[in-house]
């Protein structure tokens, strides 16, 4: 068993949360129990998961999207207390982490679909307040966009949307996990990568074509749960706690 605060501190420090803006309220969002034994990992926090944390009678869980965002009214009521009753009632913490875990070197989002591929990084892709989201990636050995089609569907449990627009051999991969939007995917191929791959689909059909491009859209969700699993195994090896990843299919 392990104390909230040494896992919270450790996370904090690790993911570096105040180093950038997001508008998730990144860090420990609802303090429970103050000792761990059981922590759960999800993409979400939802009444889905934390029903399920309740089931494996967890101390803490620990996602991506978090409950309580900048943009948003902060007041529990109506769907927001019924979510978070669930984890005061059962005494269990919630801790978040979303821009922080999408651009980390190691366990990052980005850095885990990279070596999902086998591809080494080799430099910075899509800044945000002098901080990279994202990064690109170098493959050993040139493959079809079919057969990294395949791996991700494979191991990601998704069905890629794919643009085989581009080289009919791939080397260098720009990825931005879950939504890079227009910005992403402009700045990909204005660096000439052979692939952007992200999560969220664009109206993007008629540049990628007109400028030979390929594009692998690969799912929001699909593309967030590689960080989460890198991230329990990490605090796993760190501390004397159990760990269990939830996932929760969105099917976005």
């Amino acid at each position: 068993m392990t104390k909230l605060k040494e896992i919270v501190e450790c996370l904090n420090d690790y993911l570096k949360i105040d180093d950038m803006e997001d508008d998730c309220w990144n860090g420990l969002q609802i303090e429970g129990k103050s000792e761990v034994k059981k922590i759960v990992f999800a993409v979400d926090a939802g009444v889905e998961t934390f029903k399920k944390a309740v089931e494996e009678t967890a101390d803490l869980v620990i996602v991506h999207h978090g409950h309580f965002w900048k943009p948003t009214n902060p007041s529990l009521v109506d769907w927001g207390k019924k979510r978070v009753d669930l984890l005061h009632k059962n005494r269990i913490s919630l801790y978040a982490c979303h821009l922080p875990l999408d651009r980390h070197k190691e366990v990052g989002n980005n850095a885990q679909l990279l070596k999902l591929l086998d591809a080494k990084i080799k430099g910075e892709f899509l800044q945000r307040e002098g901080k990279n989201m994202g990064w690109i990636g170098e493959l050993k050995y040139p493959i079809s966009i079919r057969q990294i089609e395949k791996r991700l569907n494979s191991e990601l449990n998704t069905k890629c949307v794919v643009l085989p627009f581009g080289k009919e051999k791939i080397k260098t991969i720009a990825v931005c996990s879950g939504g890079g939007g227009y910005a992403a995917f402009f700045e990909a191929l204005g660096k000439k990568a052979d692939l952007y791959l992200t999560g969220d689909t664009i109206e993007i059909y008629s540049t990628a074509k007109d400028a030979t491009f390929n594009v692998i859209f690969a799912g929001h969700h699909a593309t967030e749960t590689l960080g989460v699993k890198a991230l329990s195994k990490f605090v796993k090896q760190k501390f004397k706690v159990e760990t269990v990843f939830v996932d929760i299919p969105t099917g976005l």
